[in-house]
């Protein structure tokens, strides 16, 4: 049996913009001087009339970002998650999200699975920071396929977007053929009756594996993955806890404010529902390699099956 394709979403990232670069000739690209880490050097190399790297100042970066949005541009920010959603928070705040401009925030390097570069880089606030801005669409996807076509979906929106990508290669999961991209719907990877399991970005595949482990314990896992965490497909969340009665939330972030924490408002208000949510705990990370995180801080399959079988 062949192994599993396994790509990082930064990449997928860097590679959807030099793609889309030709037919978008008002797609313009920054980056705070790390093109090589966030992979927009592929755009740059194919558009360098475009890509404008504004140094170690990611404040700055929005600023400009919005000024290029105003005049009709469609402007990429690009760094990674700790520094454009945290470092430049009130800049994307008020000269981006308060004139609702059309700036896309690329930000890679996300979640606990930054490794080795420690608490100081791993952002696992990102989606809740962004979240609370009115008119921010978040979106966290799950494989290269879907990372690419998230990137699509970003410039055909008219309006702010957080695009979430991660250091860490990860399986691709969906089918590039059959694969379709609609930004504020889930997609319902598995079905199930006894348990939801939602996810969003690199835990869908471990969500996956461990709705295997459940099903050899007869359990039987229904698995979403929610891409658009906002606006949040609250119909799918909410059919689907009806239908099982038992909702686990599964994120590479914190469980305060992310996934878990919009999952548990939509449910709390039309679908009082028992939940489970499995993140990263009120802590702050520590270097090491990403893999050994992972397992560390409970987000692989082995530790998602535990955690889900010992709660049900």
């Amino acid at each position: 049996m062949s192994e599993v394709k396994k790509i990082a979403t930064r990449e997928s990232y860097g590679n959807a913009l030099a793609e889309l670069g030709a037919e978008y000739p008002n797609l313009v690209v920054l980056d705070a001087d790390l093109a090589g880490a966030t992979k927009t050097s592929v755009f740059k190399k194919a558009f360098p009339d475009r890509h404008i790297d504004c140094g170690i100042a990611e404040g700055n970066m929005m600023g400009v970002a919005a000024g290029l949005a105003a005049a009709g541009k469609v402007p990429f920010a690009s760094t990674f998650a700790m520094f454009a959603a945290g470092r430049a928070f009130e800049q994307v705040r008020n000269s981006v999200g308060y004139p609702h401009l059309n700036v896309k925030i690329g930000a890679t390097h996300a979640g606990i699975s930054v490794g080795e570069d420690g608490a100081s880089h791993q952002c696992n606030e990102d989606i809740a920071l962004m979240r609370t801005i009115p008119g921010m669409v978040v979106i966290n996807p799950a494989d290269d396929v879907e990372a690419k076509a998230a990137v699509k979906a970003a410039i055909d929106y008219e309006g702010p977007v957080y695009l979430r990508f991660g250091r860490l290669a990860v399986p691709v999961i969906n089918d590039p053929a059959s694969y379709k991209f609609e930004m504020g719907k889930g997609i319902t990877m598995k079905e199930g009756k006894d348990v939801t399991i939602i996810a969003t970005g690199l835990e869908v595949s471990e969500s996956l594996e461990a709705a295997k482990l459940l099903e050899a314990d007869g359990i039987s896992a229904e698995v979403i993955n929610i891409h658009t965490i906002k606006p949040l497909d609250t119909e799918l969340v909410v059919a689907s806890a009806k239908k099982t009665g038992k909702v686990v939330t599964v994120e590479e972030h914190s469980i305060i404010g992310g996934l878990g924490g919009a999952v548990a408002e939509v449910l709390s208000e039309q679908a009082p529902t028992k939940m489970l949510r499995i993140g990263v705990m009120d802590t702050f990370g520590e270097s090491g390699p990403a893999k050994s995180l992972i397992e560390k801080y409970g987000l692989d399959a082995k530790s998602i099956y535990t955690k889900v079988k010992a709660w049900l």
